[in-house]
């Protein structure tokens, strides 16, 4: 018989997990914003994936190459594009966005996963899940203020980085029909890597040996980041672990005021409140149907 005490154990590990995760993916993205003062982020992203094979490497030693048996290797190819695209983008953006405009835009993400279930795979989308779609929209509108701020390049390629996420998790969610989400992942990061080295040899930059220390700790904390997302999703329920997520936000008003000397202002900071929200009703939504993907979405 199972200790009372273990449901609340399993909660605790779980809240400690997300926590933890948010400030692994906050300093990976510091680190980004630090690196491209002197590095092209493009050079940046292709490292970020060659360094984050160290963490599928315990898997390939396990299984070898059985790790990679799948039918549908054509729409691993197109996830794996659909992600280096929304990785440079991202990572450009953050070169030139103030680090928690980048940070509450990207919350919007499950959006466009949502509007594309809809689109194709034509889910039905009651008033709820509509209405919280509006209202994220809303807040993407409040960090941006058009017509009353100049909207720069960096908050739209937040948005294009959310729309290609988007997409990519419209394909793990035909792929997870049949293939393992290692498997998933297993092809996500041996792909990336050769895909991201294409645009970063058009701007190539050879890194020294203290940036090369830098990517290694920015590939890896994405990795451990990702890692502990997902066992944070393992152990509790998105209602538990997803409010927990806006601590990425917390921490990266922190590191941005500490390192870059950005200060964020109310806008900012309400607009990603209410994107976070809006997101995190319709991951709860998507968790009660039995659709985990949206879910995913939130990991950023």
């Amino acid at each position: 018989m199972a200790s009372p005490a273990a449901p609340n154990l399993a909660a605790t590990r779980a809240v400690l997990a997300v926590i933890l995760s948010t400030v692994f993916f906050s300093c990976m993205h510091g680190a980004i914003r630090h690196l491209s003062a002197e590095l092209h982020p493009f050079v940046i992203a292709f490292f970020r994936n060659v360094f984050g094979l160290l963490v599928i490497l315990p898997w390939f030693i396990r299984d070898g190459l059985d790790l990679l048996k799948t039918g549908k290797i054509g729409l691993h190819i197109a996830r794996a594009l659909m992600n280096t695209a929304a990785m440079l983008t991202f990572f450009y953006a953050l070169s030139i966005t103030p680090l928690t405009v980048v940070t509450a835009l990207a919350f919007s993400a499950p959006i466009f996963a949502t509007l594309l279930a809809m689109l194709l795979f034509r889910e039905a989308v009651g008033w709820r899940r509509w209405t919280a779609i509006v209202v994220g929209f809303l807040g993407c509108l409040i960090v941006l203020r058009p017509g009353f701020a100049e909207i720069g390049l960096g908050p739209i390629l937040v948005l294009i980085a959310a729309f290609a996420w988007a997409i990519a998790l419209s394909i793990i969610k035909v792929l997870g029909r049949t293939d393992s989400s290692v498997v998933i992942t297993a092809y996500m990061s041996l792909l990336m890597a050769p895909l991201s080295l294409i645009p970063a040899l058009l701007v190539w930059q050879t890194p020294s040996w203290e940036q090369v220390a830098w990517l290694v700790a920015l590939g890896v904390s994405g990795g451990v980041g990702q890692m502990l997302m997902a066992e944070a999703l393992r152990l509790g329920d998105i209602s538990l672990v997803m409010p927990f997520d806006f601590f990425k936000l917390v921490w990266a008003t922190l590191i941005a005021w500490y390192f870059f000397q950005e200060r964020p202002d109310l806008y900012t900071w309400v607009g990603g409140a209410v994107i976070f929200v809006a997101t995190l009703y319709i991951a709860i939504r998507e968790r009660q149907r039995g659709n985990t993907v949206t879910a995913t979405a939130i990991k950023g």
